[in-house]
């Protein structure tokens, strides 16, 4: 068993921007493509993917792309451009509004929602937020709404308007890694996948959607991690120090009410003491809180593990093909 302490996610950054670019380079040439294509969300884990990219292939063989809907954040574009630029990299902006909305990507999620608040409609917003989990309990989902006048209410959801709402929403994620794909086959490039480890490790992605990629540089970084190696590559302030956002529901949401519960560096901390067997006792000395509210953390990161573990899952074959790869 190794200690818990602050430096346990200590990094060198300069050793580990060295050996992720070496382990990209060599993906290109195994995959036998020339560059890379990365959609930056305007957060820390897109914007270090892309730079470790362009570190690895060349500015020039990059493309980033800025992939905004009507329900994304804001400054979601400007922070996108601004890390674009910081690298050097060309990066295309495309409104998927219009492809969500032919698809019933709103009219789907908006029916859903009215299940339960009737008077759901234009000019309303929502989001889905977490919890019990880290209270000792089995997690649940409430659906959390605001009227045209600002007006809030919170409902309890139950499975089957869960998983349609969640089923609606999906649509952004797979409609951006469509279009990335089309770049990606234009160019002749690999697309890059940018969840750190929270988010590989606990299944926080939608499968065929921003779970698809052909290489994911950062999957084995936790979040703080990242953060540290946005400071070595001199990313924007702004894009290094945000809240991580989903970017997925016109209500602001973070990554914590959404799914995980804990802020990202309590989390961090929590999910390295789980991988190194470090007692849930010495989780909650090093986190000021009690051992029971440590060892809900754990058992709840475990939950996470096996009720995503389909997302992680390669296609199931009814025989062996032992000459394809994978098969």
């Amino acid at each position: 068993m190794t200690a818990l302490g602050p430096d346990v996610l200590a990094l060198d950054a300069a050793a580990e921007a060295a050996r992720i670019t070496s382990c990209l380079r060599a993906a290109l040439r195994r995959l036998g493509r020339r560059g890379f294509v990365v959609a930056l969300s305007g957060g820390v884990d897109s914007a270090v993917s892309a730079a470790l990219a362009a570190r690895a292939a060349g500015p020039s063989r990059v493309l980033a792309l800025a992939l905004p809907e009507p329900e994304a954040p804001a400054d979601a574009v400007a922070r996108a451009q601004r890390v674009a630029a910081a690298i050097g990299i060309e990066c295309i902006v495309q409104d998927i509004g219009a492809t969500l909305d032919a698809i019933g990507c709103y009219r789907a999620r908006d029916a859903a929602i009215r299940r339960l608040v009737p008077a759901y409609g234009p000019g309303w917003k929502s989001k889905i937020a977490i919890r019990g989990g880290l209270d000792g309990r089995y997690n649940v989902f409430d659906l959390v709404v605001q009227d045209p006048g600002g007006a809030v209410q919170t409902h309890r959801l139950d499975a089957a308007a869960l998983m349609a709402i969640v089923a609606a929403t999906n649509f952004k994620q797979r409609v951006r890694k469509m279009i990335e794909y089309y770049h990606a086959d234009r160019l002749n490039c690999a697309v890059v996948g940018t969840p750190n480890r929270l988010e590989y490790d606990q299944g926080f992605f939608v499968k065929q959607g921003d779970g698809a990629a052909d290489v994911k540089p950062i999957a084995h970084l936790y979040k703080t991690q990242v953060c540290e190696l946005a400071g070595w590559l001199g990313l924007p302030d702004d894009v290094r120090g945000g809240e991580p956002t989903t970017g997925t529901y016109s209500l602001a949401q973070t990554q914590e009410e959404f799914f995980f519960g804990l802020p990202f560096r309590q989390l961090d901390y929590a999910l390295w003491a789980l991988n190194h067997g470090v007692p849930a006792s010495d989780l909650a000395r090093f986190l000021g809180m009690d051992e029971p509210q440590a060892a809900r953390i754990h058992r709840d990161i475990r939950q996470k593990r096996l009720g995503t573990r389909y997302l992680q899952s390669a296609p199931v074959l009814a025989e062996p093909v032992p000459e394809a790869p994978g098969g």
